[in-house]
């Protein structure tokens, strides 16, 4: 049975990756998988760390989308896939990668997941996560300055000079591709419910059509 692919998108810091592990916590261990758009930032081994730094990560074009494409392919033929990891203190690709089985539910996730016609084409579920502009810069600065190492001024900086004017342009168009809008994102319980029950419909018509 092909894979369920569930696409969720929303800006920097809407709640997107809480939804998804929410979604993951609802079923069985092996039966959901979630990958990770930052995952496909291109490889810039021939760059400079200094020159990385520099790179707009939140431009469409900073993602490999035909290597995610081609890793969903292998995944719904039933075969494993070798997914990149990147590095956000280095700003580039790690030498490892992860291996990943087939799952019955492929969740993608990232600010662009409903950017790319060849993604969402695929998709059977498409969510938006929508979250107040103050409350993402807010959970962004904080994530960044624990997560990643990085100084205030620097996540200010990016944020006005790149985050903000690329989620206007390339991610929040993108909310009117979506088939559920969730307000705030995050502990959103009646939306993982929601979602449960769409993904369970989904589910019983691919095995009612096989």
């Amino acid at each position: 049975m092909k894979s369920i692919i569930i696409g969720i998108a929303g800006g920097t810091g809407s709640g997107k990756t809480t939804i998804a592990k929410n979604i993951v916590q609802e079923y069985g261990h092996g039966e959901v998988l979630r990958l990770d758009l930052d995952s496909y930032y291109r490889d810039l081994s021939d760059l400079t760390r200094e020159e990385r730094a520099q790179i707009n990560f939140d431009h469409p074009s900073s993602l490999e989308i035909d290597l995610l494409v081609n890793h969903l392919e292998s995944l719904c033929q039933g075969k494993h896939a070798e997914i990149p990891i990147y590095n956000f203190a280095t700003h580039n690709r790690s030498e490892e990668t992860r291996q990943v089985e087939p799952h019955k539910v492929i969740i993608i996730e990232g600010i662009l997941a409903l950017y790319y016609p060849e993604l969402v084409e695929r998709m059977d579920v498409k969510l938006f996560v929508d979250t107040p502009s103050d409350i993402r810069f807010i959970r962004r600065l904080k994530r960044d300055i624990i997560q990643r190492g990085r100084s205030v001024d620097s996540v200010i900086d990016q944020y006005r000079e790149t985050v903000r004017p690329m989620h206007h342009q390339f991610v929040e168009p993108n909310k009117y591709h979506a088939d559920i809008i969730i307000p705030e994102g995050g502990m959103n319980k009646v939306a993982v419910d929601l979602i449960q029950t769409k993904i369970n419909a989904v589910l019983k018509e691919k095995r009612d059509d096989d």
